[in-house]
């Protein structure tokens, strides 16, 4: 049974940072696709960041520079790093993950596409 769990979220102020985690379990970080996607309120879900098996990273513009993925195969946990915080940031942070690296090497994983797993989400709000 495949689990993903995400923790850290919280209330910061604007320009502040948060460090998300996703802990995996019956899906391995070391050779998957692995993604954080978030879902501001009334806004469809978004794709923000992935990497790859090899630890190639891909991001949405808007979060490049300020937000960085990585992951601890070791411990089978998934991170992103968030700094620069503003409002636009607030959302519900999920973390996904695809058995295949298609999804990662072709940038489909924006969409979501072929990603098999979703945790539940963590709540990330940013008050100016």
């Amino acid at each position: 049974q495949v689990q993903l769990v995400e923790s850290g979220g919280g209330s910061v102020q604007a320009g502040g940072s948060l460090r998300l985690s996703c802990a995996a379990s019956g899906v391995t970080t070391g050779s998957s696709c692995m993604g954080w996607f978030r879902q501001a309120p009334g806004k469809e879900r978004e794709g923000v960041a992935a990497i790859d098996s090899d630890g190639g990273t891909d991001y949405v513009d808007s979060v490049k520079v300020r937000f960085t993925v990585s992951k601890d195969n070791a411990k089978n946990t998934l991170f992103l790093q968030m700094n620069s915080l503003n409002a636009d940031d607030t959302a519900m942070y999920y973390c996904a993950a695809a058995r295949s690296l298609y999804s990662c090497y072709s940038g489909r994983w924006r969409t979501g596409y072929g990603m098999d797993y979703w945790g539940k989400g963590t709540l990330v709000t940013i008050s100016s």
